[in-house]
C-alpha cells in the first residue's frame, strides 16, 4: 500500500454492475479535481478473443469444461500484482487496452498510429500518463490471489460490487443478449463453465475489500433463467458493508440518504435507486482524505 501513490480497485464479476461504481468515481474525480490513471481489468487477460476460444476448445478435448476468464489460466494475476506494486512505489506503470468494439478499434488505431487493431485483441503496452494522483482499476480481479500472486496487498481501497447471485445472472443474461447477441442458453452455458473459478477466484475477493455494495432485489428472482426483466433500482435495496467501521460516520450517512437504515454495526442499507448517490456520499470523503494524505 502507498500513501504517496494510492491504488483503488473496484472488483466484481461479469454483469455485476462495476460500471455504476466507475461512474460514481468519475464524478468524484471531476469534482475533487483528481487525476486518475485508469487500468481496465480486461486488459490483463492473458489471452485475446481468438486465443481464448482456441484454449477453451483444447481444454474441452481433454475433459476440462470449466476453462474460463475467471481463472488464472486466462489472466495475468502476476501482472495485476506487479502493476499495483510498481505504481505504489513509483507513481508510474505500463498499461494496455482490450479492444471491445469497432468503435474502440477506431479510437485505439488512431491513438497508437496503427491500422490493424480490431475487436478482440490487445493494444500495445504504453506508459500511463505522468503525474497522476492515483491508480484506478476496474475489473474482475482487483483483489485476486492464486497462491502465488496477491494483488490485494497493494490495494489502498478495495471496492466490491456484488449483486446477489440470481440478480447477477439475470443482469448478465440480459446484457449478453442486448449487447452481444447471445442467446440465454449460451449465457447459461458460460455461467456453468465459469462456476468453479467463480467460487475459487471471484468470491474470495469480497472478504478482502474495504467496502462492498450488494444489490438485493425485492421482487421474485428465484428462477433467474426465465426472468423477462432486470429488477429496477427501485425494486431493490443496496447493502453496504464496511470491513472496518471505525471512523465511519454512519449518522451522517443516515441523515443524507433518505430511507436508509443500519442492519448491523458495520452495514448500512439504502434504497436501490439511491445507489449512485450513496456511493458518492460514502466515497467522496475517503477520496478527499486520500489526496490530503498524499500531501503530508
Amino acid at each position: 500500500m502507498s500513501r504517496k501513490h494510492p491504488v483503488i480497485a473496484v472488483t466484481g464479476s461479469s454483469g455485476a454492475g462495476t460500471t455504476t461504481v466507475k461512474r460514481a468515481f468519475e464524478n468524484i474525480f471531476r469534482r475533487e479535481k483528481i487525476t486518475a490513471a485508469v487500468i481496465e481489468g480486461d486488459s490483463l487477460h492473458s489471452l485475446d478473443r481468438m486465443a481464448f476460444r482456441a484454449a477453451a476448445a483444447e481444454a474441452a478435448k481433454v475433459g476440462n469444461n470449466t476453462f474460463s476468464h475467471f481463472g488464472p489460466e486466462a489472466n495475468h494475476f502476476d501482472k495485476i500484482e506487479a502493476t499495483f506494486k510498481t505504481y505504489g512505489e513509483t507513481g508510474s506503470c505500463k498499461r494496455r487496452y482490450y479492444v471491445h468494439s469497432d468503435t474502440e478499434a477506431v479510437q485505439h488505431n488512431k491513438h497508437f498510429n496503427l491500422t490493424d487493431l480490431k475487436p478482440g485483441v490487445f493494444t500495445p503496452w504504453e506508459n500511463i500518463e505522468a503525474n497522476s494522483d492515483l491508480l484506478f482499476y476496474e475489473g474482475l480481479h482487483g483483489l485476486a490471489t492464486d497462491g502465488k500472486a496477491d494483488a490485494a496487498k497493494y490495494v489502498d481501497m478495495g471496492i466490491g460490487v456484488v449483486p446477489v447471485v440470481n440478480l447477477e445472472w439475470i443482469q448478465k443474461i440480459h446484457r449478453d443478449g442486448a449487447e452481444r447477441g447471445y442467446s440465454a442458453e449460451a449465457t447459461v452455458d458460460t455461467i456453468m463453465r465459469r462456476m468453479p473459478d467463480y467460487i475459487k477466484y471471484i468470491t474470495p475477493q469480497f472478504s478482502r475489500t474495504h467496502i462492498n455494495f450488494q444489490r438485493v432485489a425485492t421482487v421474485d428472482t428465484s428462477n433467474p433463467f426465465i426472468t423477462r426483466d432486470i429488477p429496477s433500482p427501485d425494486e431493490s435495496f443496496v447493502i453496504i458493508r464496511f470491513r472496518n467501521p471505525r471512523g465511519v460516520d454512519f449518522p451522517y450517512m443516515l441523515n443524507m440518504i433518505p430511507n436508509s437504515f443500519m442492519s448491523r454495526a458495520n452495514t448500512i442499507v439504502v434504497p436501490g435507486g439511491k445507489m449512485s448517490y450513496a456511493m458518492e456520499i460514502i466515497l467522496a470523503p475517503l477520496m478527499h482524505e486520500m489526496i490530503e494524505n498524499k500531501k503530508k
